[in-house]
């Protein structure tokens, strides 16, 4: 069973005739030549006629023309070597190999015949004399059958090349997509992708109505899309009813089907349900392009199914760490939701300080561990509702060595993460914290960032030993300890994105 179903193919125009340069300064040459090939075809396709009168007007009409065929070419005209600089002119200023030459002259003594062939690239030489029709006609159809031939050689290199580039860029392609993890940005990869595999316009992926989709229960749920099917405003375009009708298609057959210049991709999985992708402007495909793209949806397939895989990890991994710093949180008598604030506060100010979406997305998942060094610290200190003797606050402070090591033996970048964020977060920026009196840029990023959060809605929320301040208060305080306790940058891009700030704030309310 093939990947594609087969549409009903639209009855091909007539071919474009063969392009037919005559350059000789006699006007008669031209009109006998013309009339005497009047009703010539080869290959089922006619010829089509342009004249020249001299060296000059030749050169012109060949730097015009890129696709003329064969050119009967006169030797003597305004001087007695201005065809030979016209054969010239072709084979070394435009490099064209592919054109015909075929020299005709009344004097072959001005170019020898030897010579001639030799030195100037000519595919036959006729003396005007003895160019009866039938002779002609004999060097004209010999003439563009040796074009023709040179054509479909340079195509079939021209395919063998563009399906060498196409198995590349199946296994780039597939490479690049394998490495992303969201399912939103997998799927626009894919319409990019596979509109080069298929030789779409270049505008395909940009101005034109192109989507990607997931089918579960019979609904169509959107993943990307652009030009009309780009979301604007949180709305979405709706498929007219023959679009509708192909993806139906699609689905019934599980299979690709490809109608006309469009293309809808087929994509079953065994966890990600149905998949389906919609591409305009898709040029002519052949057979070897088909394989292309079956080899490439195969892995794509497994792509869908790996990233579904990667989500179910990804999600019970955040919610038995969320789990387990809400238990921590919640021994220590402190806010509900504490550590989802920190989690997506940390998360977000990563992102808006210019940090990748991996590494934002590591230390949201890390972030919620700041504090699960408390859970070693005895509820005489952790829950003492005033404040804290010094003898006291030491036994605290190794809250963070303790969390550190919880995780410094794990290999796991998540884990390896929040032994930063557990052992940094009481750093100070200007060396004054705890548990090492790291400096600056010493401290992690990480951990800078998890330090200011913490404090943030710490202090933004009330605690067993203290009441929450006022919004104002708090902003003072991260003003106050620029470049102090806190990264100058890191409060800077915090304020300055502060009604972000209070929309996660008021989402997770204790």
């Amino acid at each position: 069973m093939g990947l594609f179903k087969k549409s009903s193919k639209p009855k091909e125009a007539r071919k474009a005739a063969w392009k037919v340069l005559i350059v000789d300064d006699e006007p008669d040459v031209h009109a006998v030549t013309k009339l005497t090939l009047n009703r010539f075809e080869f290959d089922e396709r006619g010829l089509e006629f342009i004249s020249a009168y001299n060296g000059d007007e030749a050169r012109k009409v060949l730097t015009e023309h890129n696709d003329i065929a064969l050119v009967l070419l006169d030797v003597v005209m305004e001087t007695d070597d201005a065809g030979l600089k016209v054969a010239e002119f072709i084979r070394k200023e435009l490099n064209n190999h592919f054109i015909r030459i075929i020299l005709r002259t009344g004097q072959p003594g001005q170019a020898p015949e030897r010579t001639v062939i030799t030195n100037y690239d000519i595919n036959d030489y006729k003396d005007k004399t003895s160019l009866s029709s039938d002779k002609l006609f004999t060097v004209v159809y010999t003439g563009l059958r040796g074009f023709r031939d040179i054509q479909d050689i340079e195509l079939a290199r021209k395919k063998l090349e563009n399906h060498r580039e196409g198995l590349e860029r199946v296994i780039n392609s597939t490479a690049s997509l394998f490495r992303i993890r969201s399912i939103q940005e997998f799927a626009s990869g894919l319409l990019v992708q596979i509109a080069a595999l298929l030789h779409a316009d270049e505008s395909a992926t940009e101005n034109k109505n192109n989507f990607a989709v997931r089918k579960i229960d019979g609904e169509l749920q959107f993943l990307a899309g652009t030009g009309n099917y780009c979301p604007k405003e949180g709305n979405l375009v709706e498929p007219p009813e023959n679009i509708q009708a192909m993806i139906e298609n699609a689905c019934t057959n599980r299979k690709s089907v490809i109608e006309n210049d469009c293309f809808v991709g087929y994509f079953e999985t065994i966890n990600a349900g149905e998949n389906l992708i919609y591409l305009e402007g898709i040029n002519q495909v052949d057979e070897l392009d088909k394989k292309l793209l079956e080899l490439f949806s195969n892995n794509i397939s497994v792509a869908f199914d790996n990233l579904e895989l990667d989500k179910e990890v990804f999600e019970t991994q955040s919610e038995i760490i969320e789990t387990l710093g809400e238990v921590v949180e919640s021994r220590s008598k402190e806010a509900a939701n504490h550590v989802r604030r920190v989690a997506h506060l940390s998360r977000s100010l990563a992102l808006w300080i210019g940090l990748s979406e991996e590494e934002a997305q590591e230390l949201y998942m890390a972030s919620p561990m700041h504090d699960v060094g408390k859970v070693a610290i005895p509820d005489s200190v952790l829950l003492k509702p005033g404040k804290l003797t010094e003898e006291e606050f030491e036994i605290m402070k190794t809250h963070v060595n303790i969390g550190h090591d919880i995780f410094a033996r794990s290999k796991r970048s998540t884990l390896k993460a929040a032994a930063i964020v557990a052992g940094e977060h009481h750093e100070k920026f200007n060396g004054e914290g705890y548990p090492n009196g790291l400096k600056g840029d010493e401290i992690h990023i990480y951990g800078r960032i998890v330090a200011l959060v913490d404090v943030f809605d710490a202090l933004s929320h009330s605690r067993c030993y203290k009441e929450a301040w006022d919004s104002q208060e708090v902003l003072r305080l991260l003003e106050e300890e620029k470049g102090q306790h806190f990264d100058p940058n890191l409060v800077d891009a915090f304020v300055q994105n502060m009604d972000e700030v209070i929309k996660i704030m008021d989402a997770y309310p204790d």
